[in-house]
């Protein structure tokens, strides 16, 4: 699973550039058996692991505040989820195009907890696509969801971030879409627009935090007359942009609008883009017990789940 595709919209510079920090060569991964594909394999998922933890939005070259940091666990056995979308729709209605990869990290830190298998929350929507790690008992999740090694005898590396579920979400199908934005800017025969842009959380079992929908303004034509505004907003002079915050959109708080006059023209005022974060999975999948292997016994665990738009945009 590589990293998504997706240009920056033109009124984005390009995103900086990201270095992982060096790796150690992770032999406990070997398992017994089937070395290079497999550590290549790990390797690239723990690489994939570190991009999309690691990963910050640009909007229209501010950034902005779309991903947390990892939280430090103190438990012997930590998961993390970790979730991007990416989603292109038309001005006028219609879904370009929207992808999900999500991907699942386990780190086991207590050598006395190697021997775990981790009860899983399946996907909500059968049509998700998921994908085991080669030394991932196959059959196990398929049947009963639940993440254990092929070898039982075997622990979990040590220490080591290890890629053991990833799946991918793909559609057109309009109803699919978390979050619609209608922006609708009419020429008011003036040599300006009234703009009219509203958002709708199509679903609602989502909560996303620190939402930023920004909309282009054009060069030269000042600040916007803001008529209505659900929410609050700032004038990005610099990058040319007005940025239309949310703290939280949610079930409670699904709806919003706003109404601006500026002079320009209604191509001008896109794309609209939008980024956030959030602690629940579109997927749904999730941890709901950590055990070990042979007695069934409960271990200690922590599960953080992130959920990002890497690009999110009308055109």
């Amino acid at each position: 699973m590589g990293p998504m595709v997706g240009e920056s919209t033109p009124a984005e510079p390009p995103k900086p550039a990201y270095t992982a920090p060096a790796r150690k060569e992770n032999k406990a991964m070997k398992l017994g058996g089937k070395t290079r594909d497999v550590d290549s394999f790990v390797d690239q998922l723990m690489s994939e692991g570190e991009r999309v933890a690691s990963n910050q939005s640009v909007v229209n070259g501010g950034i902005s505040k779309t991903s947390r940091a990892p939280q430090i666990s103190t438990e012997p056995v930590s998961v993390a989820i970790e979730e991007k979308i990416s989603l292109t729709a038309g001005r006028d209605g219609g879904l370009q195009n929207m992808e999900i990869l999500g991907l699942m990290t386990l780190r086991v830190t207590d050598e006395n907890c190697g021997r775990i298998k981790l009860k899983l929350q399946g996907a909500s929507n059968k049509n998700i696509q998921t994908q085991t790690h080669p030394n991932i008992d196959k059959e196990l999740f398929r049947s009963r969801t639940v993440i254990g090694l092929k070898n039982p005898t075997k622990p979990f590396p040590l220490n080591t971030g290890v890629g053991v579920l990833k799946w991918r979400f793909q559609t057109q199908d309009e109803s699919e879409i978390p979050v619609s934005i209608n922006c609708w800017p009419s020429d008011n025969g003036a040599g300006g627009c009234d703009v009219n842009i509203e958002f709708e959380l199509e679903d609602t079992s989502l909560e996303l935090n620190d939402v930023v929908i920004s909309i282009p303004i054009p060069h030269g034509s000042g600040s916007p007359n803001v008529s209505e505004c659900d929410g609050e907003y700032t004038m990005d002079t610099r990058h040319g942009a007005l940025l239309w915050q949310h703290p939280v959109i949610d079930g409670q708080n699904k709806t919003g609008s706003m109404e601006f006059s500026i002079a320009g023209s209604p191509d001008d005022f896109f794309p609209v883009t939008m980024t956030f974060h959030s602690s629940k999975s579109y997927s749904g999948i999730s941890v709901l017990d950590c055990v070990e292997t042979d007695s069934d016994n409960p271990v200690k665990y922590s599960s953080d789940v992130s959920f990002i738009a890497e690009k999110y945009e009308i055109v």
